[in-house]
């Protein structure tokens, strides 16, 4: 009898054991499962773009386009991947990274479809940036020159998107050799907006004469007021006595 009680409560000890335990198993992997769910929404992977840019665009922003043609499967690849993707369920950070990468990778493909070429005012009569239709994030006739003015500039108001953008010309802000990340954003926009800026390949600077790129031009109702605005990153600081002038802008390939 005594024998017949101690193992009964041996298996009730067991069974009550396993139960808490396997409670505790499902519970942890329950929440597991969950937390994962809830991050999905803010994470898209640019790897494919990343590792491509590493393998063919060098520290000055220098393109290798004909690397790009042979690995055009992958850059495709990339590109179906932005085709699917609903970037309104990314952070804010996330999207604009998304879009920034979305406008780099397709102006690259744009370009290796005709290259050879020496310049992309050669693609849709120099008009590429308003006529060729885009399929992104579900929005099946985006235009590049709408990616820009319309959500990175018009939504974001972040004018340092003109230097982290790239129309693929020489005096174009140079393009960064790896792929914009949320995590990083409003670091390598400063970064990008300070390089260009203080290089005099793109802009010449100094208190009595200030000979600015194009961009400034063209965009300067997107940076407010330009003198500001270049004082926050320039090592040369300009005023309102200072001459301002602007330098022509070279089309030819970044390559």
């Amino acid at each position: 009898m005594k024998k017949a009680i101690v193992a009964i409560t041996c298996l009730l000890f067991f069974s009550l054991n396993f139960t808490t335990n396997a409670h505790a198993h499902f519970s942890e992997n329950y929440y597991e499962t969950k937390t994962t769910l809830e991050e999905a929404p803010n994470a898209f992977s640019h790897a494919i773009f990343d590792k491509l840019l590493k393998k063919y665009v060098n520290a000055t922003g220098n393109v290798n386009y004909a690397g790009f043609k042979r690995d055009k499967a992958k850059l495709k690849n990339y590109l179906n991947l932005l085709q699917k993707a609903n970037p309104n369920k990314l952070s804010r950070k996330e999207q604009i990274a998304f879009w920034i990468n979305a406008y780099n990778a397709h102006t690259i493909y744009l370009v290796i479809q005709k290259y050879p070429i020496t310049s992309i005012l050669k693609i849709n009569g120099g008009k590429v940036w308003t006529t060729k239709k885009l399929n992104i994030g579900g929005r099946k006739s985006i235009t590049l020159s709408k990616i820009e003015k319309t959500i990175l500039i018009g939504k974001y108001k972040e004018p340092r998107i003109h230097f982290a953008i790239n129309c693929a010309a020489k005096s174009c802000p140079p393009l960064m050799n790896k792929a914009w990340t949320g995590a990083r954003l409003n670091a390598d926009l400063k970064k990008m907006t300070q390089k260009f800026i203080n290089n005099k390949k793109f802009n010449s600077i100094s208190s009595k004469k200030a000979n600015l790129s194009k961009i400034f031009e063209w965009y300067k109702k997107d940076f407010g007021n330009v003198a500001t605005f270049i004082n926050k990153y320039s090592a040369s600081k300009i005023s309102r006595n200072t001459k301002i002038t602007y330098a022509e802008y070279n089309w030819n390939l970044n390559k």
